[in-house]
């Protein structure tokens, strides 16, 4: 209720509807109410199968639940009981919990943990791989990269033609991304042994190195790794994709770059999407203050990799909710 211009109380009527069907809402995800001729939200009973009631007492016992409501409600209450007078007690003698009275709200502030020791089977995989590569640098697998799967073709000049032989632009496309990715810096990588200068580095960069073209790429090595991969050793392609955002810090000059209210600091935030087997099949650079469900689905439609995406870490959809209830009130 809220009072008008004149003194007469009156039913907000937007925020009645907002709360209507939030209630709704509530009532249909644990399917208090149902739709009639709808799929995920219908009759419960027929979810059940058809002769569930003749047969209540094995399908509880498959199920392992009790018949009697009451005790199942009541074995719900004392788990929360316990885990909730168990952080109580905890609370207090936790070395790593500690309570402030910051701006009087009691503050709870948790230390975090120590670092785990590093599992015995990554040890031994890091000593094999260093017994059989132990001089291999990351110049060197960019190199054999590109001499198997040739990702540097995806680079084609926004000139109207070439005129430098392909080898030779190969060859200084790959010392480019190299200086680039590493932030080395084309100046301290023409300063190697390798016949080529300052001059002809920036030339491939400004020729042939933008965003379309460094996407094409990398889409092309992604799909190598996905079908390279042994299914006895890592299964099956996977159709999970996780992502989620990384602040890193940045320069005032960057016009990127923004204050991070949540993790302090300036900086930019790098937005990744990585399957199952932690291969990432798509990044992308945005500001501290933009949307991430925007990123997420920027990613989801974009990425033009060989993997089907069909199912994404739930938090993301929380976002999204989140976003779509921001956008009704």
């Amino acid at each position: 209720m809220e009072t008008d211009d004149s003194g007469h109380e009156r039913i907000n009527r937007i925020n009645y509807e907002i709360i209507t069907l939030q209630a709704l809402r509530d009532k249909l995800r644990c399917k208090e109410i149902w739709g009639v001729g709808a799929n995920r939200y219908r009759n419960p009973d027929e979810d059940l199968p058809i002769d569930f009631e003749e047969h209540r007492k094995e399908n509880y016992k498959a199920l392992n639940k009790p018949l009697d409501s009451e005790k199942f409600i009541n074995s719900i209450k004392q788990s929360m009981y316990n885990s909730l007078n168990k952080l109580d007690v905890g609370m207090l003698k936790n070395p790593k919990v500690r309570i402030s009275n910051k701006n009087n709200k009691g503050w709870i502030t948790v230390s975090p943990s120590e670092p785990q020791d590093e599992p015995m089977n990554l040890s031994k995989i890091k000593a094999e791989i260093m017994r059989h590569w132990p001089m291999t640098n990351l110049l060197d697998v960019l190199k054999e990269a590109d001499l198997r799967i040739n990702f540097t073709d995806n680079f084609k000049t926004m000139a109207s033609h070439e005129r430098l032989d392909r080898e030779v632009i190969q060859k200084r496309l790959i010392l480019a991304l190299y200086g680039l990715g590493t932030n080395t810096g084309l100046k301290r990588i023409a300063a190697g042994n390798h016949g080529e200068n300052y001059e002809n580095l920036l030339y491939i960069k400004r020729k042939f190195i933008n965003k379309d073209n460094l996407h094409n790429a990398i889409t092309s090595v992604v799909n190598a790794i996905l079908k390279s991969r042994v299914e006895d050793i890592w299964g099956e392609g996977t159709t999970t994709c996780a992502s989620d955002s990384k602040k890193f810090g940045a320069w005032d000059q960057n016009l990127m770059t923004e204050w991070h209210i949540r993790y302090r600091g300036r900086g930019v935030m790098i937005y990744w999407h990585v399957e199952k087997n932690s291969t990432c099949i798509y990044s992308q650079l945005k500001q501290c203050s933009s949307s991430e469900v925007s990123a997420m689905i920027e990613g989801l439609l974009k990425h033009c990799t060989d993997m089907e995406i069909k199912k994404i870490l739930l938090i993301l959809m929380v976002k999204v909710k989140l976003l779509l209830r921001f956008v009704i009130y």
